[in-house]
Parts: C-alpha cells; structure tokens; sequence
C-alpha cells in the first residue's frame, strides 16, 4: 500500500479527469467565443475560464473535501440530496449529456463525409448503437478508467488539438473580427454565461468518485491519501483545461475575417479545420469530436451506474450501464430536440444550486454553527431559479416577471445570486434566534 503518487501517476489521474470533462461542448463553446468576441476575445475568456475551468475544479475539490456529493447535499436535508441528486444524474446521464455524445459525434464523424441524397437515418442508429456499446462494455470496469482514457485516448485527443492550434499559427492570413454585440460591453461577464452552458460544474460533483475508485485500483486505501490525489487531480484536470481552451479559442478568433457568418462552434472547427489541412483537416476534427464525445459518454455511464447502483443495490452495475446504453439510443435517434427542450431548463435550474453547495462546502466551518443557512440559502436559491426558468419559458403570470426583473443581476443571468445572498442572511438570523449557535 502506497501513501501518495509520483508525478508521472498524478498527471496520468489529472488526464483521466479531464478526458472525462471534455466533451463535444467543450469543443465547440471556446472557438464560437474566440469568433464572436473578436477583438475582445480575451477579456471574454477571462469570464469563460472562470466558470469553465474555475468552478468544475472547486467542485471536485468540494465535493472532495465534504465526503462526497451526497454527504454535501444531506447537509441542506437528507430528502433534499436525494431528490437533488436524481435529477442531476438523470439530467447529465441518459436524459440529455450521454445521448448527445452519439448524435454531436455523428454530425462531424459521418455526416459530413456521407454522398447527397442518402438518407441518414438507418446509418445513424447503426453508429450509435456501436458507439453506445463500446463504451458501455468500457464502462464496465470504472477503476480501469485511467487505462482506457488517460493513457490512450487523451494524449490522442490533445495531439490533435494542438495540431489545429499550430496550424493556426502556420497561416496568419485570418484576424479577429469586430465583436459582436454581446460581447461589445461586458465582454468577460458573457464569456462566464458561455462557460457556464458548459455544465461541467455539474458534472464535476459526480466525477470525483470515479477518480477515486481509480485512485483505490492503484494501491492508495486510505481515505486522506484518496482525497489529497483527486484533488491533485482535480487542478491537474484544470491546468490541461484552462490550455486547451485557449488554444480553441486562438482557432475561433482568428476565423473571425475569414469566415464571419458561422453560427455556432462545430461550424467554425469544421470551416477552419478545412480551411488549415483541406480534407485531411476534416478527418483531424472528426477524430477530436469522437474520442472528445467517447471519453465522455464512458465517463457519464460510470459515474451514472454507479449512484444508481448504490440507491438500487439489486440492479447491478452494469445492467444500470447497459439500460442507460439502451435508452440512449433510443433518445439520439428519436426525440433528442423534445428532451433538449425539457432537460436544458432543468439544468438551468439546478446549475445555481450546485454553485452554491461548492460555495458552502468552502465556507462550512464559517457556517456550520448555522444550522438553517444551508436549508434557507439553497430554499432561495432553489426557488428563484425555478421562477427564473419558468420566466425564460414564459409561464409566468406578466406581474411576476416584472418582479424578478427587477432583481439585481436579472438582466445578465444572476437573478438568483441576491435571493441566495438574502437565504444566507436569513439562515444566520434564525439560527441565532433559535440558539442554534
């Protein structure tokens, strides 16, 4: 039994995270950025690594530190965890994150190389059925994940995203354009709202646990040793990010000239990647999407089986890994744009509170003499959220809409920043009303 990792073994851990972390939105989000901010695009990273690197880093760290997501969240009420981390796992597991693994994938891996006219349907349930059983049967040894991800697909992964980035060097012809609107005033606070479509804060309260059961196969048992390596890995993870992102986001400002109508990340990788390497670019860009989109969907499917394991013990791990598999194919194929519609206000609303328990896990020995700031503070945070989202919605009655539009931060996406401040301040008062401290 070891006490702690060489280096070699720490960074191996830290690119088993991130291979985990970096989807297919992680591709696409920094060089639409880089393309939109133009000549602000750098202060528009600023926001972006904040949320995008930042906060899915204290999240593992959290996470870490608190024992676990559940003993996290059971701090606020044992009945809240539960509800509060279903709907996590279901929202970034088979309802929304894992089936769009397999149809992002298909429209940069196949779709673009597939003659006119043909039709696309038979040839995509095909891919996602092979793509969803590969990375089940990787899914089904969790602790064997540095192996598969950290050691192999990953160095691939980020060899190929350098090799864009150097390409962009190598042909200076391209600029960053002029910013567009959003980006023209405040450019670092919508470069954070553009991290923050990322989710991975959410996801980074999952991931640590698979970590640590790789962690575990590799000869450390005690738990404090356990916790120091994944927080190792943890900013690690967050280094590798942080580069990469940037080099991404180089990619899209300087497609700003050059291509000027693009309308969304995978456009701009894929008019650049042509523009750099000609038709071997296109084939770069699919690898990248694939093993970006792969590494993830095994990452979700671990962590996934494993919490529904643990709340159904008679349901193995890995009949969770293959339902999961089953229905999504099923939701790639069919339906995906009706479960984007549902699943992304949710995550819209759950996103806040994740914020805040990292916030909390930072601050408990601050508050833990509160006993009420954790139920107050999340209750607000909550609940505002929700309104927030059913506004965006617009099932709102019209009088309160333009109540939570008066709320401070409203208009750049933090209307429920003073709610939770306020659930704080409520949950000292009362705990000192209660002699609670």
């Amino acid at each position: 039994m070891i006490e702690k990792f060489n280096f070699k073994t720490k960074l191996l851990m830290g690119f088993t995270l991130f291979s985990m972390f970096f989807g297919a939105g992680n591709l696409i989000f920094p060089p639409y950025l880089g393309a939109q901010a133009g000549s602000h695009t750098w202060t528009a990273f600023l926001g972006f690594a904040a949320s995008a690197v930042g906060l899915p880093v204290l999240g593992v760290v959290a996470v870490t530190l608190s024992g676990g997501l559940n003993e996290l969240a059971s701090r606020v009420h044992k009945k809240f965890a539960f509800v509060y981390i279903l709907v996590l796992y279901l929202a970034i597991g088979p309802c929304l994150a894992i089936p769009r693994t397999a149809s992002t994938s298909f429209s940069i891996v196949l779709k673009p190389f597939m003659p006119e006219g043909i039709s696309l349907g038979p040839i995509q349930l095909v891919y996602s059925l092979l793509f969803f059983t590969i990375a089940a049967l990787v899914a089904m040894h969790p602790e064997r994940l540095t192996e598969y991800l950290g050691k192999w697909l990953t160095p691939i992964l980020l060899f190929l995203i350098v090799f864009i980035f150097v390409g962009t060097l190598m042909k200076p012809e391209g600029g960053a354009a002029v910013p567009s609107e959003s980006y023209l005033k405040m450019a670092s606070v919508q470069g954070f709202l553009d991290g923050y479509q990322t989710m991975d804060t959410l996801a980074a309260l999952n991931f640590g646990i698979i970590v640590a059961m790789n962690i575990q196969a590799r000869g450390i048992k005690k738990e404090k040793s356990v916790m120091n390596e994944t927080i190792w890995a943890g900013w690690i993870a967050g280094i590798v990010l942080l580069i990469v992102y940037a080099m991404l986001t180089f990619v899209g400002m300087n497609s700003g000239k050059n291509f000027p109508e693009t309308t969304n990340g995978t456009e701009v990788l894929m008019k650049m990647s042509e523009f750099l390497f000609g038709r071997m670019g296109m084939i770069i860009l699919a690898a990248s999407f694939l093993i970006a989109c792969f590494n993830t969907c095994v990452g979700l499917f671990s962590c996934c089986g494993k919490y529904f394991n643990g709340i159904f013990p008679r349901i193995s791990h890995k009949v969770w890994v293959w339902s999961f598999a089953a229905v999504s194919v099923v939701i790639a194929n069919i339906g995906l744009n009706a479960i984007l519609k549902f699943s992304v206000p949710v995550l819209n609303a759950i996103y806040p509170l994740a914020i805040l328990l990292i916030v909390l896990a930072f601050t408990h020995r601050l508050f833990k003499r509160f006993e009420y700031v954790y139920p107050c503070s999340a209750a607000f945070c909550g609940i505002s959220s929700m309104l927030l989202v059913l506004e965006q919605q617009k099932l709102l009655f019209p009088g309160i809409s333009k109540f939570l539009r008066m709320i401070p931060g409203h208009a750049i996406g933090f209307g429920w920043l003073i709610p939770t401040l306020a659930g704080i301040v409520l949950g000292v008062v009362f705990s000192r009303k209660k002699g609670s401290i």
